[in-house]
């Protein structure tokens, strides 16, 4: 699996992860005060946001981005839906490179 598409798999999974902990495991710890939601969507999120950064490293070596390219992927991955919209970049810059 090329870099890109494996950033863009992780990027995708990471990105549920994160709004399943704001939108679904929040509400459910405090409104209906069950704190196991949040003990276990954050872990997993916690576990894909540490492969979205390994993958993020991979791509970056991979293709020599700037450091700027890469410190805005990761900023994506801080922001709810970021990583969705960076993956309209990276499948742009994927197709780029499987057609030459």
């Amino acid at each position: 699996m090329s870099a890109l598409r494996q950033l863009r798999w992780v990027a995708f999974l990471e990105g549920m992860s994160f709004l399943g902990l704001l939108f679904i495991a929040m509400p459910v710890k405090y409104l209906l005060d069950q704190p196991l939601a949040v003990r276990i969507t954050g872990a997993v999120h916690g576990l894909l946001f540490l492969l979205f950064v390994s993958s993020l490293f991979r791509a970056a070596s991979e293709h020599d981005w700037p450091v700027r390219r890469s410190l805005a992927a990761f900023g994506a991955s801080l922001v709810p839906f970021g990583t969705f919209v960076l993956d309209r970049a990276l499948r742009r810059e994927e197709q780029e490179l499987t057609s030459e």
